[in-house]
């Protein structure tokens, strides 16, 4: 193990049991949810735009959708694509178009850098103790006055609380700082929102360094807990999606397991 990443941490502590699959057995995926697919696609077609942008070219709707085209086929040949009960190629592909064009309406900002790599180490903001290992990642956007734009896409805009939880946003924030020797003038979340009216969320949020000290204290646990061999299921409602529930031990249970019934309450 010669890193850790904010994905990394999200998911151990998601379900332990998925990091182990992940990321120490290796195990490949036999399907992809059509929510990362989708995800995947609307990302590499942003991270194109920006690219061209600060390349000054002017990119126009039908080139973006060419591009996000391209991309959404792409995902198709990766790997097996799950959709949602109710959910079509067709219209989710159509989707991604829609909040695309959404996206290009909004004012254009001067762009630092698209897709920013980082590897910092991890270490406490206050005593300087060191994690002795690395946090790797990449920022999706970076605007000309410091600020990170983080894109994501949901069924529901992102709640305030939500946004200002999130480990991944701190854990941006922290390796800005610490490439930059200042912190970012704030995290912006465009959250595209797959409504039946599609739709795009902007909301802002910030980090501090008391924030940062708490996300090095969970990396240090999390990093303990791998080293560990620490490795227990978590049943939420993420198992629905889980590309490895087929050996899962829990999703077995629960597949031939009787289900409790409620009995009436004796009427007198």
């Amino acid at each position: 193990m010669d890193h850790l990443s904010s994905s990394q941490i999200t998911l151990y502590l998601q379900c332990a049991l998925k990091y182990k699959f992940q990321y120490v057995e290796n195990r490949p995926k036999p399907f992809r949810p059509s929510a990362l697919a989708f995800g995947s696609a609307l990302h590499s077609a942003l991270d194109w735009l920006h690219k061209e942008r600060m390349k000054g070219t002017r990119v126009s709707l039908e080139m973006l959708h060419k591009i996000y085209d391209a991309d959404w086929f792409t995902q198709k040949l990766d790997a097996e694509i799950r959709f949602k009960d109710g959910e079509q190629e067709m219209s989710l592909g159509a989707l991604g178009k829609e909040l695309l064009a959404l996206y290009l309406e909004e004012p254009e900002k001067k762009i630092a850098g698209a897709e920013v790599h980082f590897n910092v180490p991890l270490a406490d903001p206050f005593t300087g103790e060191s994690l002795d290992m690395n946090l790797e990642g990449f920022l999706d956007l970076v605007e000309a006055d410091g600020t990170i734009v983080e894109f994501k896409t949901s069924a529901a805009a992102l709640s305030g609380s939500d946004i200002d939880g999130r480990l991944q946003f701190t854990a941006y924030s922290y390796a800005y700082e610490f490439l930059h020797r200042k912190a970012p003038r704030g995290i912006k979340v465009v959250n595209f929102v797959k409504a039946k009216k599609p739709r795009i969320a902007i909301a802002e949020t910030t980090r501090t360094k008391a924030d940062y000290a708490g996300f090095v204290h969970v990396a240090r646990e999390v990093l303990k807990g791998v080293k560990a061999g620490v490795f227990p299921p978590n049943p939420s409602f993420w198992c629905k999606e889980c590309e490895y529930a087929a050996i899962c031990p829990l999703w077995q249970r629960n597949a031939v397991s009787p289900k409790t019934e409620a009995i009436p309450a004796t009427v007198r």
